[in-house]
């Protein structure tokens, strides 16, 4: 039988922020050994169920008995209103909030602008976004110099300007926005005018490529669904919202991460450095030891289901914590080590079962071009402050930091 948290964690509301910047909360590793599926209470009073072991994960995450729709009863969403639960509720869902065949036919026109063959055409230009991004840092003369500001936003931001199609001179207004969405500590009031912002951005984006098509991804979905006989202008909206949205702000915070987890690790560090071929393996441990969309995978029961020892009931909220379940001493050995070689691929960085990233290779493709070339290009690379002097964002829905001083 599975247990509450009424014992050592009673009155302790979830999630919790990290504490040290490069670890999960404690709260999390007690809750993960005691039971790995725990009810809990959600910041606000929501009783959910909280899962945390790797294995119970993955079995959420792969069970259709599971929705991801935010517009159910009992859908656990963090940190909202009366008002904005309905808003969320009233508009067309996102491709992550869609269930089954809806959810498959969805996805399946734009699977393939994320294919390999795909991909390896985009590598190339991706090396000159990084590239000239890298010759501005060099020329500089100013010292430190906000990494975050001159690499980390703009190569995932510039990236997907161009596969969406949209004007990159735009990308002050949909990163302010989207930082503003993804901030617990933003208001209400300010997180629905962020969204309801991006929205209209997007909107007036779309109108435009549906009568000025380009070579894009978005002007490719409308030219297929025309042919198709299925032009839906609103499902555009909301598939463009979650590519723009998601698309540079998690990549984002993963280069700042990454930057900071290698340079607190020379020994790591030097690993890639002196083998290039090491960085795939290196990108998936530094997704799997930072974890930074921790609570995104949320769900609903659709009927009663017994797993990992509990017996969720139809219309109950779970909430999957990926950053709990990639600490699972059970699958990855010592997890508080940042080990390059592990080799951790069945991490839950990118989640896991039909909603896993659509994006996921364009990100690891980013993230190895981004650390072979700037560890190549300034070797002497440093933290200009001591890593607890970085203002990271413990309070983010996309963990990260603000900015990171660097010099050389």
């Amino acid at each position: 039988m599975t247990k509450s948290v009424a014992g050592e964690l009673a009155g302790q509301e979830l999630p919790v922020e990290r504490g040290c910047p490069f670890a999960p909360p404690a709260e999390y590793e007690r809750l993960r050994e005691r039971a790995p599926i725990s009810k809990v209470h959600l910041t606000g009073g929501t009783e959910v169920w909280w899962v945390s072991g790797h294995e119970e994960s993955r079995a959420v995450l792969a069970d259709r008995r599971f929705s991801s729709d935010r517009r159910k009863d009992g859908f656990p969403i963090l940190n909202v209103d009366a008002t904005t639960l309905r808003q969320v509720r009233s508009q067309p869902p996102l491709m992550i909030g869609m269930d089954g065949a809806e959810h498959a036919a969805t996805r399946r026109p734009v699977i393939s602008e994320f294919t390999a063959k795909r991909l390896a055409a985009l590598r190339p230009r991706i090396q000159d976004i990084v590239d000239h991004f890298i010759d501005d840092l060099l020329a500089t003369e100013q010292r430190p110099v906000d990494l975050v500001r001159t690499l980390s936003l703009p190569v995932p931001s510039l990236v997907i300007s161009e596969l969406l199609g949209a004007p990159y001179t735009d990308h002050d207004f949909f990163q302010g926005r989207t930082a503003v969405a993804v901030r617990r500590t933003s208001s209400p009031q300010d997180r629905q005018r962020a969204f309801a912002e991006l929205r209209a951005y997007i909107d007036d984006l779309i109108t435009r490529k549906e009568s000025e098509p380009g070579d894009d991804l978005v002007s490719r979905q409308i030219a297929w669904q025309r042919q198709n006989g299925t032009l839906d202008h609103a499902g555009l909206v909301s598939l463009a919202f979650l590519l723009l949205t998601a698309g540079h702000e998690t990549t984002a915070n993963m280069i700042s991460l990454g930057v900071i987890g290698l340079l607190s690790h020379p020994e790591q560090l030097a690993l890639i450095t002196a083998d290039p071929s090491r960085t795939p393996m290196a990108v998936e441990e530094l997704l799997r030891y930072f974890t930074i969309t921790d609570t995104v995978a949320a769900r609903v029961a659709t009927e009663d289901v017994q797993i990992g020892g509990a017996r969720i009931t139809a219309g109950e909220g779970v909430i999957v914590s990926s950053l709990s379940a990639n600490w699972d001493p059970a699958v990855f050995d010592n997890p508080a080590e940042l080990d390059v070689e592990r080799g951790a691929r069945h991490h839950l960085a990118f989640g896991f079962g039909p909603h896993q990233c659509l994006g996921q290779h364009l990100a690891r493709m980013e993230l190895q071009i981004v650390f072979d070339t700037l560890f190549r290009r300034i070797p002497a690379l440093r933290l200009a402050v001591p890593v607890e002097e970085v203002p990271f964002k413990p309070d983010a829905v996309v963990y990260g930091v603000e900015e990171l001083p660097v010099t050389w």
